[in-house]
């Protein structure tokens, strides 16, 4: 069970490390088109190539931001009940979270199908195929969901999830 715990721990490391990495992406961008207007060259798409390094870092960051306890949750009422309905209402949140992280997975799945079936690009001056732009938003959907059902079965079976608490929480 430790391989299984390490592997899901990197693979969310992983997916921090790439959103860092599309932040980075974002202020070499927005640098590159401030020396292009500087000089009087024009840098067709950076707009919207910023734009897709945004979508991909924010779904990148999603389930380590989880498991590190940035994400927002209702500790208030969570903390207001007693252990027993505190368990059962975080399994609760669980459930149809990972319900709705495996929803948005399809979702974007078949979106990325039609814009592959259809050879949709992007409107800007790049015309970019947009499932090149979608692919990684579709990772991190995955890997959220991956760490929403992570958290889910081992609420379930040890009766803890593995979020960070927050030290204004406790």
């Amino acid at each position: 069970m430790t391989l299984v715990r390490r592997t899901l721990d990197g693979l969310y490391g992983l997916s921090a490390i790439l959103a860092a990495l599309c932040l980075i992406m974002i202020l070499l961008l927005i640098l590159v088109q401030m020396l292009a207007r500087w000089t009087g060259e024009v840098f067709p798409g950076a707009p919207n190539y910023a734009g897709y390094a945004m979508a991909a870092a924010s779904f990148l960051a999603f389930a380590s931001a989880l498991n590190k306890g940035s994400h927002i949750r209702v500790s208030l009422l969570l903390n207001a009940l007693n252990s027993k309905a505190r368990h059962w209402m975080n399994i609760w949140c669980f459930s149809v979270a990972t319900l709705i992280g495996w929803y948005v997975v399809y979702y974007i799945w078949r979106m990325i199908g039609f814009a592959i079936k259809f050879n949709d690009v992007s409107q800007g001056q790049d015309a970019t195929p947009l499932w090149i732009a979608q692919s990684p938003v579709l990772v991190g959907s995955i890997i959220l969901a991956i760490a929403l059902t992570d958290n889910l079965v081992t609420l379930l079976l040890t009766g803890k999830d593995h979020i960070v608490k927050e030290v204004a929480s406790e």
